[in-house]
């Protein structure tokens, strides 16, 4: 599916921002499902400084210097990408051999997927969520069967409900209260499974959405989505990662299905935030972000997938 994406995001301050410098995680990354054919970042005013660099995740982030006065920032980053479906893989790797893998020993081999299985800035090592996990660890089950399954009980345990947290909502509180958007279900889920002992990381990205039944599909109606990957090390180097999209109840080898872009991959949100920065000035800001996603021509038909805009 080749699909094109518009991510506009917009601050006005007051008064206005003296200088700035802002890191930006706005271009999607290549991969064996997803290839990036074009794209591009217009910034308004023109930076003083642009560079593009590579982060310890993988990701490509773009630095941005910002040193004469400004009331409005704008940054528009368009993107021409193809994704491609991909093959179910057979891993039967049971959780507890995934966990011992990971487990830290002095004298063992060290795996760099080790790294999420740690708590990170939105996802804290707390009993409750080992509690929540437990009903899908039985015994000597497949990891990904446990994944799968918990992936289906948060969605059903969990309401999708627009601008119900924050971006600094604790999981746990959402956990609680049974409600939240993407960013929570995936926190929520990387928790569980890190309290369990096994590697889960956070990704960013897009989603073609559908509109709903009898309404026009609106432009700028989209926003980023969230969702999580899974460590399997029994599968081939380069094909151990799987995705659960437990928003939508989905899953797949690269991403949850060819509908999605995948943008950053971190420890949680804090690594891949789209955008921030240190500013001098612009004590009150007002921020708006329009993302549109859209296939490329033709009349092709919407993916099967739930409206949820974050």
């Amino acid at each position: 599916m080749r699909l094109h994406i518009a991510h506009e995001t917009v601050y006005d301050y007051v008064p206005a921002v003296e200088v700035a410098q802002h890191m930006a995680y706005l271009r999607p990354r290549e991969g064996p499902w997803q290839r990036v054919l074009a794209h591009a970042l217009h910034v308004e005013p023109e930076p003083e400084q642009c560079s593009e660099m590579q982060d310890v995740f993988g990701n490509v982030r773009t630095f941005l210097s910002l040193q004469t006065p400004h009331a409005r920032l704008r940054l528009l980053a368009t993107r021409l990408v193809d994704t491609f479906g991909a093959p179910a893989d057979d891993s039967r790797i049971a959780w507890e051999a995934v966990r011992e893998r990971l487990r830290f020993r002095a004298d063992g081999q060290y795996d760099p997927a080790s790294e999420y299985v740690h708590p990170s800035t939105h996802v804290p090592r707390q009993a409750e969520f080992a509690s929540y996990a437990a009903p899908s660890f039985e015994t000597g089950r497949p990891l990904i069967a446990v994944a799968q399954d918990l992936m289906h009980r948060i969605h059903s345990d969990m309401r999708y409900e627009s601008q119900s947290t924050q971006v600094s909502t604790p999981a746990l509180e959402a956990l609680a209260a049974r409600r939240g958007v993407c960013q929570d279900f995936a926190h929520i889920m990387i928790a569980s499974l890190r309290s369990m002992g096994v590697a889960a990381r956070y990704v960013s990205g897009y989603l073609l959405t559908q509109a709903l039944p009898g309404q026009p599909r609106l432009l700028g109606g989209d926003a980023s989505h969230a969702w999580v990957s899974v460590y399997l090390p029994d599968l081939p180097q380069g094909q151990r990662w799987c995705d659960f999209d437990p928003t939508n109840d989905r899953w797949g080898w690269g991403a949850p299905g060819e509908d999605y872009v995948v943008l950053a991959v971190g420890r949680d949100f804090a690594d891949v935030s789209p955008l921030r920065g240190v500013i001098h000035g612009g004590a009150s800001h007002l921020l708006s972000v329009s993302v549109t996603v859209e296939p490329q021509g033709g009349d092709q038909p919407w993916a099967a997938a739930d409206r949820v805009p974050d």
